[in-house]
């Protein structure tokens, strides 16, 4: 089994972000074979980004990774450091069909946002199977509103194969967790947790102070009902609390109700303010130390990029070949 995910430099991470991707990624690495950790920066240029901050935020990315120890068990790199990943999107361009594309909901919501949205923003999806294709990945874990782009690099890869007559890509299977994949926002819990919402008691980020955790969760939406129930439906922001707690100790949601039962919401916010800044502590105190200490990050990625640009480079020889780019 090999393993790709790639998490985009765009600033902090949220609880969102670690508990739908990273958690779900580390859970799935120890029964792979490899494993590759992207820091995804040619895709967040598809918005206009200061040159100085995306570069703190790659730098800042990398240290959050090697605080969670993935370089451990997954070979870690930065995308743009990599040419293939470019080189391999052209042909798969050329492969992917302008509705295939315009059907993107992730693409429909975003242009919505922006004014004179770029091409980089509707092609994304197409880096995004380069990304993935380049390995010879068989599983890709992805949140619940990445699956119709990991359903177009599928198309792609049976699109490829089917019309040069030969397994050129492997066909990826996702790793979606129900539970845990999709962690809401705290004051609209029928909204993702996103660090682009203007309401920043919305999400919590791995940066996020003792004194901030306490004011965003006791600020948390709950409702009416009194009850701490598991209902998605009913109770969207009191799920939503249990599912970040049962996620952050490893409970299971009976072992999480078992737990709160006979209890009241303060109680349920209390314990899990407790729990979240015992959380982010040790994360915290680690990402300062490699912050501090770039060097060692520098000289892992000079190895292992190394070794990620011979396997890439070998990937898209072979698709070049096939295509008739390169001569017999």
């Amino acid at each position: 089994m090999i393993i790709y995910t790639a998490i985009q430099p765009t600033g902090n991470i949220t609880l969102g972000n670690y508990i739908g991707s990273l958690k779900n990624f580390k859970n799935k690495v120890k029964d792979a074979d490899q494993a590759y950790l992207s820091v995804a920066d040619l895709h967040s240029i598809t918005i206009a980004q200061d040159p100085q901050i995306l570069s703190e935020n790659i730098k800042q990315l990398l240290c959050i990774f090697f605080a969670l120890e993935f370089e451990k068990e997954a070979t870690i790199f930065v995308q743009s450091h990599i040419p293939a990943h470019t080189e391999l999107l052209w042909p798969l361009v050329t492969m992917t069909k302008m509705g295939e594309l315009e059907r993107m909901t992730q693409f429909k919501d975003k242009s919505r946002k922006q004014e004179n949205c770029n091409t980089g923003l509707f092609a994304y999806p197409v880096l995004m199977a380069s990304d993935i294709l380049l390995y010879n990945t068989t599983h890709v874990p992805v949140g619940v509103d990445q699956k119709q782009h990991l359903e177009l690099c599928r198309d792609l890869a049976q699109r490829a194969n089917q019309v040069y007559n030969q397994e050129l890509f492997v066909v990826p299977e996702p790793i979606i967790e129900e539970r845990g994949a999709k962690i809401f926002s705290l004051t609209d819990p029928t909204k993702k947790m996103s660090k682009s919402d203007e309401n920043e008691k919305s999400f919590i980020t791995l940066f996020d102070s003792p004194q901030q955790v306490e004011k965003k969760i006791k600020s948390a939406t709950t409702d009416s009902v009194g009850k701490i129930n598991y209902d998605l439906e009913n109770q969207p922001g009191v799920s939503n609390l249990l599912v970040i707690y049962a996620e952050l100790t490893n409970k299971t949601m009976d072992e999480t109700l078992s737990f709160f039962e006979g209890q009241n919401y303060g109680f349920l916010k209390t314990t899990l303010i407790e729990t979240i800044n015992e959380f982010l502590k040790p994360i915290q105190e680690k990402v300062s130390y490699y912050y501090n200490n770039f060097d060692i990050i520098e000289k892992y990625l000079e190895e292992h990029e190394q070794t990620v640009n011979t396997i890439s480079k070998k990937k898209v020889e072979e698709v070049y070949q096939v295509m008739g780019l390169r001569g017999e």
